[in-house]
């Protein structure tokens, strides 16, 4: 069954890969309609190191989520992560040709594009140019300048950095599992979009997602993103320290952390004893629920330290950028018990578990809105807005376009990236161009090139 206003998420994680298929209904909510996971093999702390498994893993999600949905699955939208990700803060300016004009798109165009030709070291490549605010003729504190006049323009941005062999070995995993690049979204980013509010963004949060492999964090005040960082940490260390700890197999270090594992060593009278049948023959191992949770609640401190170091380098102290909101936390990670209280008690801050149902149909399943699904729901909010945009430029753009070929087209649009004279016809096409869609652009064709 083909739809063309379905869109689709491929969150590739470290633990699992999650398709997941939605549409936005009449009240502008998300419907997910489909929802395809399986294991995954290939990727470890959010970077594929196995090719052919993580193809199969794609495909074996892919083919779930098309078999729940009877919907056939054509293009997703990736998200990204790895401790090979960094932020940084940058300001730039221009000045204006013509000052005796109102400052418009290009403007903003040839300042952003400006930012993307940052020298960066050896194999990265700019991911995100978010601009935070502008400056004309230094007057401070612009949310929006278009329409404004000026000779200079100025503007801080925020600047998401990856490597560049990280972001082509997921394009290809994606291209060999037979499906098209829709996108590329940094997946805190599409975390933030799935569980927190736009009030919370304003008064400055912090979001902590916790993953299988890595633990992402985006920061946002005055309703733009501030910082974003990747922690090469998730709930599989805490496996791997159980598993080591207690002597036994993964398989049941996994089951005893979900079922019986808490954040809070207190919590556990002395005498609570869960036993393990031992391998084949041996005798059943006693562990005591004490130790288990001491055991977690190490490597939690470790994990929340960590992702509390980044909330302080990016000055919660001062007053001015102080997150009123606090805390959330989401991933699968975030299920673990008593951690709320755990991270309330070393940072001090509000904290809340971050839900992706904010922007989730009424009528959804309870499994969509866990916050195991946060990014996926995120992804597929980014290509459902991908879209929506799409259907608006093809009707503006196409009574210019039928004279051109395919070819000349692209030929052109590499022109624009290039100088910064962009094509007449293609005006109305760039009112309705996000930050992201165009980087997503140039990320096609990069991907494209380097085939």
């Amino acid at each position: 069954m083909e739809n063309n206003n379905i869109a689709v998420g491929l969150d590739i994680g470290t633990t699992k890969i999650v398709a997941m298929i939605g549409r936005k209904n009449e009240y502008g909510k998300l419907e997910i309609l489909g929802l395809g996971k399986s294991k995954s093999l290939g990727v470890h702390r959010g970077v594929v190191n196995n090719i052919t498994q993580t193809i199969q893993s794609i495909q074996q999600a892919v083919q779930e989520a098309e078999s729940v949905s009877d919907y056939k699955i054509n293009e997703v939208v990736v998200g990204i992560a790895g401790q090979h990700i960094r932020s940084l803060q940058h300001s730039d300016y221009i000045t204006r040709a013509n000052a005796d004009e109102v400052i418009d798109e290009e403007d903003i165009d040839l300042l952003i594009n400006q930012v993307y030709k940052l020298v960066m070291l050896p194999g990265e490549e700019i991911i995100h140019v978010l601009p935070q605010e502008y400056k004309v003729d230094g007057q401070a504190e612009i949310k929006e300048p278009i329409g404004m006049y000026g000779g200079r323009l100025e503007a801080n941005f925020h600047v998401v950095v990856g490597q560049v062999s990280s972001i082509r070995n997921i394009g290809r995993c994606v291209k060999s599992s037979g499906l098209g690049l829709g996108g590329i979204t940094l997946e805190p980013l599409a975390s933030a979009n799935a569980v927190l509010s736009q009030e919370e963004k304003e008064a400055g949060v912090a979001l902590i997602d916790i993953g299988g492999g890595t633990t992402d964090l985006a920061i946002f005040k005055d309703g733009i993103i501030r910082h974003t960082a990747v922690i090469p940490f998730g709930g599989n260390v805490i496996t791997e320290d159980i598993k080591e700890g207690c002597s036994i197999i993964e398989k049941q270090a996994e089951l005893l952390k979900i079922k019986f594992g808490s954040a809070w060593p207190g919590e556990n009278k002395d005498n609570e004893i869960v036993s393990i049948p031992g391998l084949r023959g041996r005798e059943p191992k006693e562990i005591t629920l004490k130790n288990l949770s001491k055991i977690i609640h190490a490597r939690v401190v470790e994990i929340i330290e960590q992702a509390y170091l980044e909330i302080k380098n990016y000055g919660h102290e001062e007053q001015k950028k102080k997150l009123i909101a606090g805390i959330v936390l989401t991933g699968g990670g975030s299920q673990l018990n008593h951690l709320k209280q755990l991270v309330e008690y070393i940072t001090g801050m509000d904290t809340r578990i971050g839900y992706p149902n904010e922007h989730l149909a009424g009528d959804s399943d309870a499994e969509m809105a866990s916050p195991l699904y946060a990014t996926a729901v995120g992804l597929v909010m980014n290509a459902v807005e991908n879209q929506s945009k799409v259907v608006v430029e093809e009707e503006v753009v196409e009574p210019p376009t039928e004279t051109i070929s395919e070819a000349e087209f692209a030929i052109e649009d590499n022109a624009e990236h290039t100088n910064n004279s962009a094509p007449i016809q293609s005006e109305p096409k760039k009112e309705r161009k996000s930050i992201f869609e165009k980087w997503a652009d140039k990320l096609k064709d990069f991907l494209d090139n380097a085939e």
